[in-house]
């Protein structure tokens, strides 16, 4: 397995070294970096329209404004008590099945939520237990600092999505890395023993849901300090890997509209607060 993950990487290195372009973003914002995904299968016309050019800083005058022109350990202490501070919504575990159902809306049918790893839009009813239902998929594994699903990191919707029972179950509480072997029931999905690597479509949303996790939880409100590393297999420790391949997912797949559709969502309705790394994915790299 350990030669599928460096066969891989070598593979990224190359595409990013060959298809890196940098594009500016805001006159405030310096540029970043783009790469088309090196991945399983090749990128469809479709795909790459979502990844198109976004637009932002909007917030930057107000929520943002004691975090701009900050780096490093500065701002993500600031980006902390900005994101915390106005968090104001605070779900129970059973009001995060309604959320849900509004935050991963199908834009294309309002009936309907798309699920995380399989791609799959699906009644908003079908959710339960059923191996082909859906429910509440932790991306920052609640075993991962035991924080279970008590209100606060355990219902905090800025990481959780709808996913397929049975593929939830597959994955488990495993670390996010390349390489394994593909999910049946969720082609473009790889797993291993210990690890798990989304579709292309959505690896960059995972990295920023569990980098905003990281950021949002430093050990107050009772919960431990959530930290990336750059391991698998954290089990219970208040840790989750790989941050390098998070970091490469976050450049190969950026924000795109249904991603900052829910942040919006997130912030306007249920929690009040955002996902700064939606907002400006250039500040992983700020940071991390």
């Amino acid at each position: 397995m350990d030669n599928i993950r460096v066969t891989r990487r070598a593979r990224t290195a190359l595409a990013i070294a060959a298809g890196t372009v940098l594009t500016a973003v805001a006159a405030q914002i310096p540029a970043h970096a783009t790469a088309t995904p090196a991945a399983h299968h090749g990128a469809t016309a479709a795909s790459s329209a979502r990844h198109s050019s976004i637009s932002v800083g909007g917030y930057d005058d107000t929520y943002y404004k004691d975090a701009v022109g900050k780096t490093g350990q500065a701002l993500k202490d600031s980006l902390h008590r900005i994101i915390s501070s106005t968090q104001t919504g605070k779900l129970t575990y059973s009001q995060v099945w309604d959320a849900l159902k509004e935050t991963d809306e199908d834009p294309a049918n309002s009936a309907n939520v798309i699920l995380l790893y399989t791609g799959r839009s699906q009644s908003k009813t079908a959710n339960g237990s059923n191996p082909d239902d859906w429910n509440r998929e932790h991306v920052w594994a609640k075993s991962h600092g035991d924080f279970g699903t008590d209100t606060g990191p355990g219902t905090d919707i800025h990481h959780l999505r709808p996913a397929d029972v049975s593929v939830n179950s597959t994955r488990g509480n495993k670390d996010f890395d390349n390489g394994g072997t593909e999910v049946g029931e969720a082609p473009g999905n790889y797993t291993d023993d210990d690890s798990f690597e989304p579709r292309d479509e959505v690896k960059g949303d995972v990295a920023r849901m569990i980098l905003y996790m990281a950021v949002r939880y430093d050990g107050g409100d009772g919960f431990q300090d959530l930290e990336p590393n750059d391991q698998v297999g954290n089990g219970s420790q208040p840790h989750i890997g790989r941050l390098s391949v998070l970091k490469q997912w976050s450049k190969e797949d950026p924000p795109n509209a249904f991603e900052q559709r829910r942040n919006q969502v997130i912030f306007d309705k249920y929690q009040h607060n955002r996902n700064p790394f939606i907002d400006h994915p250039e500040w992983v790299d700020a940071i991390w």
